[in-house]
Order: structure tokens, then C-alpha cells, then sequence
């Protein structure tokens, strides 16, 4: 039995000195740490957003002053055209016929206007000589002034008549791009007939809404200020597509209207943005980004912040390097990367950034090393 408990303690002993003899490690606890930041307030530009729809700054609704046949259409959609540019052709037979009627009209209103001139010069003369009453001589003068008004009234017609005549081609009003066309060649149209849109769109406007407490602070900025002159303070703005990409050219929000809508309580804006390449179009969607800057704020990391139901929690590092967590209210500056704290830390507060959904209440967070880091 001796024996047998020697040969046991002999071979534990082996056994422990082979492996001090192998030099292998034994685990060992290596305290870890989180990385950390000091709370301190800067300056920021943090981008606000607002959905948006473009339109041509001069879109223009195209109908027929004149009814008739739809003769040519001489655009198609998407043509970049300018101002003058022949868009359709309504049959000109009727406008002709009645033009030259209406020529023919005052050519005979001027005879009987020459007529009754001399008829007037004539008794006026004899009038002199006492040969005609005044009777005559008024009456004579009053034929010639009808004669005068028949011949303004046949020169409106014909004036009419050419402005009718005119109106059976149209043309662009403005620089623009051709929407749909709806009808076709050889249709009858009337003035009530929606033939296409020209939208101009050397310069697009992108339409949305802001809610009425920034421009309340924008107009309360100073003393009297107006809105029109509150927007001209406003900074540039972006417009971004719905695919992520940015449009080169900046833009300025140009009018706001000064009626609030009750139901979602902002306010109609418009914002201008060039178009030399012709690249937007009308009913684009897309968002107006405003940089607002926000001076002398507390900005921190967003993956510092831990969201438990409705709370948001920042675990605060204190003097003995335990995590405790503290309830904060934050802004989105939009980036999806920080965030503006509003309410709950103040400046030099030590904060867990990277690991922060990790901490468990009162934790040790930092040790010697970190610590002297």
C-alpha cells in the first residue's frame, strides 16, 4: 500500500516537472478595456433634411387658342427646344379665309370713309358760301366719323383675324424640354385641349416643406426681419437623388410661403437650383439638404449611445473606473455616425464609446495600463 501512494506521488511530481521543463504557460486573467472619450463641446454643421419634388421653373401647360384639325406636331418628347420653336399646326384654312374677308371689309370701309370725307370737305365748302345749312354740314360731318369708326372697326378684324391666324402655330414660350404629347395628327382640338408641357428647366425648383419653428427662428434672428429676407441668410443647399447621389450644383431656398399649413404645421418652401446640363427634370424626388451649424455643442460617437426601450443611456466612467449608466436626450446630426447631446453629460465627463453595449452596471471599465493611457 506504502508503495503504491509512493509511485502516485512520484509520478505527480513528474508530471509537474515536465511541464516547468516544456516551459508552457498557465492561463492567466487579462483584464480588457473599453475605449473611452472625454466629453468636451465644439463646433458642427449638421445636415437637416426635407423630401422634395422638382419642377421647371417656368413649366408651361400648352392648349390651342383655336379650335380646328390637328395638322402637324412638329416636336416629340424629350426635344430640348427654345423659345420660338414651332411645336404643332392646326389647319389655317378657315383662319385664312376669314383674315381675307376681313381684309376685303376694311378695303370697303375705307372707300365709304373716302366717300363721306369728300361729301364732308364739299358741304363745308358750300357751308362757307351759304349755300348749305348747318343742318347738312353737321349731318355730313357726322356720316364721315361713322365712315372713320367702320374703318377701326374693319382693321380690328383684320388685327384679329391675323392674331387667329397666328394662333394656329404654336409655338415654345419657353426654353425648355417637351413633356407627353397626347393626341395626334389629324385630331380635332379645341382651347380645352391639353397638347403637352414645355418645362423650362434651364433653372429647377424643388418643392418641400420646413417646419414653421425654423423659420420662426430664422425670422426672430434679428429685429424686423422679414421672410423674404430671412431666407437670403439661409445657406446653400443640396439635393440628393433617391439613388444616394449628390446633384453638383448648390442651390438657395428663394420663397416660403407665410401660410402655415394646420395639418402638418410647416410651411411650403422652394428651393432654385441651376440646370445649364439639362440633367433634372420635372417630378424628380429626391431630398433638399440645409447644413445647419450648431456652435458650442456636446457631439459623441452613436455607438456610445445604448438604447433600452424608450431611454437612451451613455455609461459614464467614474473616479474609480466603474461604468455607471446615466439617461441622455440626443439630436441626429444626420451623418448616422454622432449625435448632438442635449441633455445629461456635461463637459469633462469620461464616456464608454466602442464596447458600450457590452457594460453591465458598475463594471470596471479601465485598468492601470488604460488608465495611464
Amino acid at each position: 500500500m506504502e508503495k503504491t501512494n509512493c509511485l502516485k506521488w512520484v509520478c505527480s511530481l513528474a508530471l509537474v516537472m515536465g511541464l516547468y521543463s516544456c516551459d508552457l504557460d498557465v492561463p492567466q486573467e487579462v483584464p480588457s478595456s473599453y475605449k473611452t472619450m472625454t466629453v468636451k463641446k465644439s463646433d458642427v454643421v449638421f445636415p437637416v433634411k426635407f423630401s422634395a419634388k422638382l419642377k421647371g421653373k417656368s413649366d408651361v401647360t400648352i392648349t390651342p387658342q383655336v379650335s380646328g384639325q390637328l395638322m402637324k406636331i412638329c416636336v416629340t418628347e424629350g426635344d430640348q427646344v427654345k423659345v420660338g420653336t414651332t411645336l404643332f399646326v392646326i389647319d389655317q384654312r378657315n383662319a385664312q379665309l376669314e383674315l381675307e374677308a376681313a381684309q376685303a371689309n376694311l378695303q370697303a370701309a375705307m372707300a365709304s370713309e373716302n366717300s363721306a370725307k369728300l361729301e364732308w370737305e364739299s358741304n363745308k365748302n358750300l357751308f362757307d358760301k351759304k349755300i348749305v345749312s348747318s343742318y347738312m354740314l353737321d349731318n355730313s360731318l357726322n356720316t364721315y366719323k361713322q365712315a372713320q369708326a367702320a374703318v377701326s372697326q374693319a382693321r380690328a378684324a383684320v388685327n384679329r383675324a391675323k392674331v387667329n391666324l397666328g394662333f394656329c402655330t404654336i409655338k415654345s414660350p419657353v426654353d425648355g424640354v417637351i413633356g407627353a404629347i397626347p393626341v395626334f395628327a389629324g385630331d380635332q382640338v379645341t382651347p380645352m385641349t391639353h397638347l403637352t408641357i414645355v418645362s423650362g428647366n434651364t433653372s429647377m425648383n424643388a418643392e418641400f416643406s420646413i417646419p414653421e419653428t425654423v423659420l420662426e427662428m430664422a425670422v426672430a434672428s434679428g429685429e424686423n426681419v422679414k421672410i423674404d429676407e430671412a431666407l437670403k441668410e439661409f445657406p446653400d443647399v443640396s439635393f440628393v437623388m433617391k439613388n444616394g447621389t449628390e446633384y453638383p450644383h448648390k442651390g438657395r431656398i428663394t420663397s416660403a410661403t407665410g401660410v402655415v399649413d394646420a395639418a402638418t404645421g410647416s410651411v411650403a418652401c422652394k428651393a432654385t437650383f441651376p440646370n445649364p446640363d439639362g440633367n433634372l427634370f420635372s417630378g424628380i424626388q429626391g431630398t433638399v439638404v440645409l447644413p445647419v451649424e450648431e456652435k458650442d455643442v456636446m457631439v459623441i460617437p452613436q455607438n456610445a449611445v445604448v438604447r433600452l426601450q424608450a431611454k437612451s443611456l451613455v455609461y459614464k466612467v467614474g473616479p474609480d473606473s466603474c461604468a455607471t449608466s446615466v439617461e441622455v436626450t440626443t439630436a441626429s446630426m444626420g451623418s448616422g455616425k454622432d449625435v448632438v447631446v442635449l441633455t445629461g453629460l456635461k463637459v469633462g465627463d469620461v464616456i464608454v464609446t466602442e464596447g458600450a453595449n457590452n457594460v453591465t452596471e458598475g463594471e470596471k471599465v479601465l485598468f492601470n495600463d488604460a488608465v495611464k493611457k
